[in-house]
């Protein structure tokens, strides 16, 4: 279980809790640091939301009454070049509405450039000049952007649960999965997550000889996760902290061999989901003698899923013992493992 812990938690600090980097955005204004706050997050988030719903199935066929089955799951998304930077406009950080003016400090006049999201790297560093619309020439502000995970996690970003099936009666199995709760002194963490599988061809006349097995699947997990960020800020103030929302739903329809030893199964579905991420506490930007404001609770970003996913897998039992494996193919590719300990 603390390696469930572990594996977890290095998803949820390199993707949710990079946040705690983007102080230096207080400088531009509250606007200017939740544009860039969720543009810089939106990859990890979504890419955890797709690692969260792989390995629900490993089979279309249902158990029977009774049967069960544990298992420990590992899923991994497969981080892309374009997952680890995003272009940013100036010209969106420079609202009339605003009482900052932004640019690039290696250069004023560049319209846009590629930086780092919480999934990449800025190397060389990208640093931003702040200016006071009151007092434009008056003493302004360099702010380096903040860089991702960069290669630190080897492009992956990885999941695990705990997960358990069973059995009802009339090609119908329930499921659950969860991950032991993480409480420590920076970061609180809880998961779990319903599904519902029925076989729809245990309806059919002559079910056991058919070669093949198709159900479908239901699936919803739900994720809460808190970052204590105020000894890393640098920024004064109290309670600060990064609370996390997550809820995805997954619609999957499930195909399935039905040979005695290996079995391969596929499917096709669909991710639906949002993770909201709350800043909150207080901060007392002081940078500068133009610079001295508090801010409360600043603001939340969010970004959501929609998108339809491939998956291939493979099934191989002895006796009580199963290992399967499985590969998805979506907006963020992903891989799975699982040991399955089960009786039929």
């Amino acid at each position: 279980m603390k390696n469930l812990r572990l594996l977890f938690l290095v998803s949820l600090i390199s993707g949710i809790s990079k946040a705690q980097d983007v102080d230096a955005l207080f400088a531009a204004g509250v606007e200017n640091a939740e544009q860039f706050t969720n543009d810089y997050l939106m990859p990890g988030t979504n890419g955890l939301m797709h690692s969260m719903n792989a390995n629900w199935f490993n089979t279309a066929e249902a158990k029977p009454l009774g049967g069960f089955e544990i298992s420990v799951v590992t899923n991994a998304v497969l981080i892309q070049d374009e997952h680890k930077s995003f272009q940013m406009n100036i010209a969106d950080y420079n609202s009339d509405d605003y009482d900052f003016t932004v640019a690039f400090a290696d250069d004023e006049n560049l319209v846009s450039k590629y930086v780092a999201t919480a999934l990449g790297e800025n190397d060389p560093d990208v640093q931003l000049i702040v200016r006071s619309k009151d007092f434009p020439n008056f003493n302004p502000e360099t702010i380096t952007l903040p860089s991702g995970i960069g290669e630190s996690t080897k492009n992956l970003l990885p999941t695990a649960f705990l997960q358990a099936a069973l059995g009802l009666s009339k090609g119908i199995e329930v499921k659950a999965r969860f991950v032991p709760k993480v409480n420590t002194d920076e970061v609180e963490l809880s998961l779990y997550g319903a599904g519902l599988q029925m076989e729809f061809t245990k309806w059919l006349p002559g079910n056991k000889i058919l070669p093949v097995s198709i159900s479908g699947l239901v699936a919803y997990t739900h994720m809460n996760g808190s970052y204590d960020i105020t000894e890393s800020t640098g920024i004064d103030g109290e309670n600060q902290r990064i609370e996390n929302n997550t809820n995805t739903w997954l619609f999957q329809l499930v195909g399935s061999t039905k040979l005695p030893v290996i079995n391969f199964y596929g499917g096709l579905g669909y991710i639906k989901g949002e993770s909201q991420s709350d800043v909150l506490g207080t901060y007392r930007v002081t940078s500068g003698p133009l610079i001295s404001r508090t801010e409360t609770d600043p603001f939340s970003v969010s970004s959501d899923v929609a998108a339809v996913r491939g998956t291939l897998g493979f099934k191989l039992k002895l006796g009580f013992f199963r290992l399967n494996g499985e590969y998805h193919l979506s907006e963020y590719n992903a891989f799975a493992l699982g040991i399955n300990f089960g009786f039929r």
